[in-house]
């Protein structure tokens, strides 16, 4: 690794730190009074808002561990780059969620079973809406860094702070109903399982994603279309098939065979290969936003006899 690729990705890794650690040390003060305000207010939907905030704190430190593993470069053990453990850490920031949420729904409908109510208390409102502000300054800020670094993992965490921020809400209204109108305590209650429904909902729109990468799922067709139009107008390039594509934590990795005149010599098709992948990686405009990281280029002649089977896959290798 060069020195400048070293330096680089010292900055990443910095970057991802410094917004990581933000949200830990907010996630815990916020962690510590929505759960003290939970229990002195008696309101179990502050209680849940603030235990999800505890599992922040975890996906935090697994952002702040990772970034150490994804960021490396590609090395003899694995020569495609550690980037899918980046998809392997949002996917644990998925399931962090979704097994809070269930924990969290199981102990909301066994107090409306058990008709365990109380008035909640406005120390629980204050708490739920201190949240509710400080999540979504959190979100805004985490989100923004995480477009500036292309980082799936550090999105998914932003969208931890937002799914915070939004339990935040049906919290405060049920504890605000509640103090209002003791009667309706157990709206609280109902407040508690509608936090848990929305943090399972963040937790499945986080996996989505991670799975489809984990099972080389290829980029959207418009992405593939542009690689394509990006192939075909490098000099050289006759043709161009079997573009596949495939990603790598957020990056993308991409497959091409191209055809060209079958009189050039070797070292002329090497290099017309060398530029697709120049092209792909480093200068084209129009491909820049997809973060391509790795380009593998098959060269083919024009008028090669089988080159491509009845179903327009290359024969070759």
């Amino acid at each position: 690794m060069t020195s400048s690729e070293s330096n680089g990705v010292r900055e990443y890794q910095r970057q991802v730190a410094l917004i990581t650690w933000l949200g830990l040390a907010c996630n815990v003060l916020l962690a510590a009074g929505k759960i003290a305000a939970g229990v002195l207010g008696h309101s179990r939907a502050v209680l849940a808002d603030g235990v999800h905030s505890l599992t922040d704190l975890a996906t935090d430190l697994a952002v702040l561990i990772g970034v150490r593993f994804w960021s490396r470069p590609a090395d003899e053990n694995h020569p495609h780059g550690h980037q899918r453990i980046e998809t392997l850490v949002t996917l644990a920031i998925a399931l962090a969620l979704a097994v809070t949420a269930l924990g969290l729904g199981y102990d909301g409908l066994s107090s409306i079973r058990n008709k365990d109510f109380h008035k909640p208390g406005w120390i629980a409102f204050g708490a739920a809406m201190a949240s509710l502000v400080v999540k979504e300054i959190l979100f805004q800020v985490t989100r923004k860094k995480a477009r500036m670094l292309n980082s799936s993992a550090l999105m998914a965490n932003a969208w931890h702070h937002r799914s915070d921020a939004f339990s935040s809400i049906p919290a405060a209204l049920a504890v605000a109903v509640g103090a209002l109108f003791p009667d309706w305590a157990f709206v609280d209650s109902i407040g508690a399982l509608i936090v848990c429904l929305l943090i399972l909902k963040a937790s499945m729109d986080i996996a989505w994603p991670a799975l489809n990468q984990l099972s080389d799922r290829a980029a959207p067709p418009e992405a593939t279309s542009s690689i394509t139009s990006v192939i075909l107008a490098t000099p050289g390039v006759v043709a161009t098939h079997a573009v596949r594509t495939r990603y790598l934590g957020s990056s993308l990795q991409v497959d091409c065979h191209v055809m060209v005149e079958p009189e050039i010599t070797v070292r002329q098709g090497h290099d017309i290969a060398k530029a697709v992948r120049e092209r792909l990686i480093n200068d084209d405009p129009n491909v820049g936003d997809l973060n391509i990281v790795d380009v593998v280029v098959h060269v083919e002649p024009v008028e090669e006899p089988g080159s491509r089977d009845d179903k327009g896959r290359s024969g070759g290798t």
